[in-house]
């Protein structure tokens, strides 16, 4: 768990970064900005505000982590806080050479440093790297004498942050600890932030495999499952439902348990065991047969795993659980198939 309440802003440099296709400038700073308290804080909001996921990722390089640019020059500013100015220009020009697909926007780029976060009960310090790309219109108002004017001007709502990261001094040795946002980009332009110029690979702790683990669930009840045995929605939406209902009601999940509990019968037991591996090697994703569940990462996932049965685009019914209750026909007269759904009462 990381808290932030602690944290003060110790250096910062800005730069401007613009993208390098559309033949746009990259202006360096001259030295480190000077600050007063009031804005570090109002500083502190937009940078640190959404930060809020927990899913956390580590520096990664295919070879050789010291091939990472990212990790390099703040592995510097991590031996030497008065690295900071030197290594932000070259932050900054390792951004500007990634810059380059024709809808990423040029913008202000920030290269913090941070002192008392807590990270697991540990004070640790932390470079911030922020970028924002959006300008929004605002008003200010004068007062002249008896009267009022009114003028405008652009700026950056301090409540948006459009790119953001975080990286925590520890964990060195596998890349950092990692906090990233992008609130901006979607589509092919949204990976140079993440892909492109930090080059970061999710972190595997419980949040990861709990929120793999759900994935991996939900793909094998709804395409694998229907591929070998003979299935009905109903019994999908079924085993969706005690899915969710184990990962809510267990404090670590067990492969061998959930199986058991969930699947039942022995046949649907050993498809999903291959199915497993099967996962995991089409993702390149290490799973563990066992962990502790993330709270977050379920509220999340669970929200994928709704037990929908969608009936052409007339009807959809929603199964929350008694499966008993549904039960499937085909009526020979109309050639139509169907649901009976039994309740005591309706609301």
């Amino acid at each position: 768990m990381i808290i932030t309440s602690e944290a003060t802003i110790e250096k910062i440099v800005l730069h401007k970064v613009g993208n390098k296709n559309l033949e746009e400038v990259i202006s360096l700073s001259k030295s480190e900005l000077k600050v007063d308290e009031s804005i570090k804080e109002l500083l502190l909001t937009y940078f640190l505000t959404p930060f809020k996921s927990e899913e956390y990722y580590h520096l990664h390089h295919e070879s050789d982590i010291n091939l990472n640019e990212v990790y390099t020059f703040v592995s510097e500013i991590f031996e030497n806080k008065s690295e900071l100015f030197e290594q932000s220009i070259n932050l900054a020009k390792h951004l500007y050479e990634k810059s380059v697909h024709p809808k990423i926007k040029g913008g202000e780029f920030y290269v913090a440093y941070f002192k008392d976060f807590i990270v697991d009960g540990e004070t640790v310090d932390a470079v911030g790297l922020f970028k924002s790309e959006s300008k929004e219109t605002f008003l200010k108002i004068y007062t002249t004498g008896d009267n009022f004017t009114i003028e405008s001007d652009d700026g950056i709502n301090i409540n948006k942050l459009d790119k953001g990261c975080l990286i925590f001094n520890t964990e060195k040795e596998n890349g950092f600890l990692i906090a990233t946002v992008d609130n901006l980009s979607k589509g092919a332009e949204a990976a140079y932030w993440m892909d492109d110029f930090l080059k970061v690979m999710a972190r595997e702790d419980k949040y990861f495999f709990t929120e793999n683990v759900m994935s991996m669930c939900k793909n094998f009840v709804m395409n694998k499952l229907p591929e070998e045995f003979e299935i009905d929605r109903a019994d999908q939406a079924d085993l969706l439902n005690k899915s969710v209902q184990y990962l809510k009601e267990k404090e670590s999940f067990d492969m061998n348990e959930y199986a058991e509990e969930v699947m039942q019968e022995p046949q649907i037991i050993d498809s999903f065991k291959n199915y497993k591996q099967e996962f995991v090697n089409d993702y390149d994703l290490n799973i563990s047969d066992s962990f502790e569940i993330s709270g977050a990462a379920f509220k999340k996932q669970a929200r994928r795993m709704r037990s929908v049965i969608k009936l052409d685009k007339n009807f959809h019914i929603y199964v929350h659980g008694k499966r008993e209750y549904i039960k499937r026909g085909y009526d020979a007269e109309s050639g139509l198939n169907y649901y009976q759904v039994f309740f005591n009462k309706e609301s």
